[in-house]
């Protein structure tokens, strides 16, 4: 068998809003058979920057995940905001330029900014349930600039950490996101880059 392509044979949308798009889906399989029912969802793309400041140290922010029902230490992140009433899907020009999405959100939630970034890599967020994308990113050298200015839903304090308590904090299961993780991994390949 050499086409392993799953066809979309029955599509119900469980919510379908301007924020998410969640499905239950059914396929038709490679062999011919019916899959059982899939759950899937489409948000918008988003990105996450690990950043350090003039003198080395992580900015980091800790705040409130309702997926996890707890405060978490991580990077800053953000949606890429896109243009119309719908906050996902394709087209991907529809949407802000990640890069310039990435300075927002660095610069709002937590008051610094850069002048040296890098895209370390572009990725599917969840490939087993959704359709969008991080981009992580890379910003040295950030110098604090402003005062944060949040979202009237974010609530977040920021934390600089040297390189030996981040990894402290990620062994103990305190820095858990995983794309969080993977974008501070490849930061650190790219040093002298």
């Amino acid at each position: 068998m050499d086409d392993l392509s799953f066809r979309e044979k029955e599509v119900r949308h469980l919510v379908e809003n301007r924020w998410i798009d969640l499905r239950e889906v059914r396929y038709t399989m490679p062999d011919g058979g019916i899959s059982p029912p899939y759950y899937t969802y489409s948000r918008k793309n988003y990105c996450v920057i690990a950043a350090t400041d003039e003198e080395g140290r992580c900015i980091c922010v800790r705040q409130f995940r309702p997926g996890l029902g707890k405060v978490t230490c991580e990077f800053c992140a953000g949606g890429i905001e896109r243009r119309g009433e719908r906050q996902y899907g394709s087209p991907a020009s529809a949407q802000e330029d990640p890069l310039e999405a990435a300075k927002r959100e660095l610069l709002e939630e937590t008051g610094y900014e850069s002048e040296d970034w890098q895209l370390l890599l572009t990725v599917p967020s969840n490939a087993t349930m959704a359709d969008n994308y991080a981009y992580l990113f890379y910003a040295r050298n950030c110098r604090r600039t402003r005062k944060q200015q949040l979202d009237d839903s974010e609530f977040l304090h920021v934390e600089l950490l040297d390189e030996t308590e981040l990894r402290r904090r990620i062994r103990s299961g305190d820095f858990e996101q995983a794309m969080h993780i993977l974008a501070w991994l490849l930061s650190k390949n790219t040093i002298g880059a």
